[in-house]
C-alpha cells in the first residue's frame, strides 16, 4: 500500500497516516489479517518520528481497525472493522457538520454536496481514488 502525506498540511501527520490506513482497508488494499509495518520500520519508510506512527496505530487499535499483537505485530483486525453504532453516527454527525457549513457558506447548494459525497463514495468503494 503507497502512503501519501502532505507535510505542508494544516492536518497533523498522525492523523493523515490514520487516514491513509483506513482508506486502504476501505479500499481493500490492506485486508483482514494483513500484517502492517512495525512502527520503527513504518517510520523509517516514510520518514516520520516513531512516535508519530505509534500515536495513529494506537488510535486504530481503540476504533476497531488494527490489533496489535507482542509476538504478530500490528496486523488489520481479522474480524473486520466493526460496524456503525450511535456513537459513531454522533461522531460522523460532528465530523460533518462544519465541513457542510462550510460548504453553505462558499455557496455550495445541497445537490452539489450531495455530488461531491456521491463521487468521493463510490470513489472509496471501487477502489479508485487518484489522489
Amino acid at each position: 500500500m503507497y502512503i501519501q502525506l502532505d507535510f505542508e498540511s494544516d492536518i497533523p501527520i498522525y492523523e493523515q497516516l490514520k487516514d491513509e490506513i483506513i482508506m486502504g482497508i476501505a479500499k481493500k488494499q490492506l485486508l483482514p489479517g494483513e500484517r502492517l509495518p512495525s512502527v520503527r520500520a513504518l517510520a523509517g519508510d516514510i520518514g516520520i518520528n516513531l512516535h508519530t506512527v505509534n500515536k495513529a496505530y494506537q488510535q486504530l487499535k481503540q476504533e476497531g481497525f488494527l490489533l496489535i499483537h507482542r509476538q504478530r505485530g500490528v496486523v488489520v483486525n481479522p474480524e473486520g472493522t466493526p460496524k456503525a453504532d450511535e456513537k459513531y453516527e454522533k461522531k460522523l454527525t460532528a465530523l460533518l457538520r462544519p465541513q457542510i457549513a462550510e460548504s453553505f457558506c462558499r455557496g455550495i447548494n445541497k445537490e452539489k454536496f450531495w455530488e461531491i459525497c456521491e463521487t468521493v463514495y463510490e470513489e472509496i468503494k471501487e477502489g479508485d481514488i487518484n489522489e
